[in-house]
């Protein structure tokens, strides 16, 4: 988990994948969207306010080890993951939501993650890494908003050539995005065994209670609602592996991170079949 090449993998994965968002949405569907402002502040409130209260109270409950509680709170203060599109797509979601919501998540984690990470290094005196803001801020505008707004920039002065080169692109970066989930998969499950019976319950609770609030939050009359489950699930794992190389923590929280990956996929696969298949049926009654 240490070679190169896999950061490397990562950003690509990432840039590549924000871009084919930004060639695939437009500026006027993002712009509606922050013209709902009771939607905006419902997905806000679960994914960036109530999934890092539930880590907070996970970690006073459980007496869990520094470096499982480290991964926590990074993952916590790590919301958008640059897959969470894909993700959402797949439980039957909205891809203008999910990706409107992927825009405005990837904006405030400039401000949103440090300040969520120095509110835990406040409560937890385990949580010892001091958080780079300027590199963490760096790191967010170059994999994250750069290429959304190339991709926003090129619909708007090249339409046709965008339009050309949009499905390329999503293939090329869903292919990136395969091939990182099995390389993360096969150098990460040897590590799975390390975290600890008591870790691995506190990841599912965080999992599960996660996945009930976005589920709880979202509106009750259309797809949205597991669009948001998704996104509070779906935390920045390349984000918070970054944090983690940037304060030299990352060989203790690479099991925790990648615990998390899996438990997510585990509860989230079957979610997003289920919401699929009441979509449908609420689609075939109407």
């Amino acid at each position: 988990m240490q070679h190169p090449l896999l950061l490397i993998l990562v950003k690509v994965t990432i840039f590549s994948l924000m871009l084919a968002i930004g060639c695939n949405l437009s500026f006027e569907k993002m712009r509606s969207f922050w013209r709902k402002p009771a939607l905006v502040f419902r997905a806000l409130l679960a994914v960036v306010v109530l999934v890092p209260l539930v880590v907070i109270l996970l970690l006073k409950l459980f007496n869990l080890p520094p470096e499982v509680m480290i991964g926590l709170a990074l993952l916590a203060a790590s919301p958008g993951a640059p897959l969470t599109t894909k993700r959402s797509q797949q439980a039957g979601g909205s891809f203008h939501y999910s990706a409107s919501l992927q825009l405005t998540l990837a904006i405030l984690a400039v401000f949103v993650t440090p300040i969520t990470l120095a509110i835990f290094t406040a409560l937890f005196a385990s949580i010892s890494p001091k958080v780079a803001i300027l590199e963490v801020a760096r790191q967010v505008i170059m994999v994250q908003l750069l290429p959304v707004s190339v991709g926003i920039l090129m619909q708007k002065f090249a339409p046709t050539f965008t339009q050309q080169v949009a499905k390329p692109l999503t293939f090329i970066a869903n292919s990136l995005f395969l091939v990182l989930v099995v390389l993360v998969c096969i150098l990460g499950l040897p590590m799975f065994s390390k975290v600890g019976e008591l870790p691995l319950v506190a990841i599912a609770i965080m999992v599960i209670a996660s996945l009930g609030i976005g589920h709880a939050l979202g509106r009750f009359d259309d797809d949205t609602r597991s669009t948001l489950a998704i996104f509070c699930i779906a935390r920045n794992f390349g984000l918070a592996l970054f944090i983690a190389i940037l304060n030299h923590v990352q060989q203790q929280v690479i099991p925790t991170l990648v615990a998390y990956l899996i438990l997510g996929a585990f509860v989230g696969v079957p979610y997003s079949i289920w919401n699929k298949r009441r979509l449908a049926g609420l689609t075939q009654e109407n």
